[in-house]
């Protein structure tokens, strides 16, 4: 059983205190950068959640809450991942419930996330939680 909590990051020393977890993910990410980064990302409805324990980032998440045509409003995730250190404990199936949920409680429709075609593990976990490729996502370097 997990003894942690989902909370949503807003303060600075909050936003600082995920990096470590974040580079995991987005390993061109530099320490030095990433308040502000974040901080700009928020002008645009960026969100951050993470499961803490103690004083230990377990797991964090990068999301927004946004209303297209095509799909009506919904939560997309930009970011998620748990310390590799302590995968398969329960902290990425815990943020993961509390990302559904705050969907819910805002009124979206849909839950969508993209994930690099690379990273098998993740892709087992979004299919035991009832994610499906509903797409493909094209892009190109500019």
């Amino acid at each position: 059983m997990v003894l942690a909590e989902v909370r949503e990051i807003s303060t600075d020393q909050e936003i600082a205190a995920t990096f470590g977890v974040m580079k995991q993910l987005r390993s061109h990410l530099a320490k030095e950068e990433y308040l502000e980064m974040v901080r700009r990302m928020r002008k645009d409805g960026y969100r951050l959640a993470a499961v803490v324990e103690g004083e230990g980032v377990r797991s964090v998440a990068g999301f927004r809450i946004s209303e297209y045509l095509h799909r009506g409003r919904h939560l997309y995730v930009d970011d998620l991942v748990t310390d590799g250190s302590v995968r398969s404990k329960g902290y990425g199936k815990l943020l993961f419930d509390w990302l559904v949920e705050e969907a819910r409680k805002n009124g979206c429709e849909q839950f969508h996330l993209d994930s690099g075609v690379q990273r098998y593990e993740a892709h087992k976990f979004y299919f035991r939680e009832n994610l499906k490729i509903t797409a493909y996502h094209f892009s190109m370097e500019l």
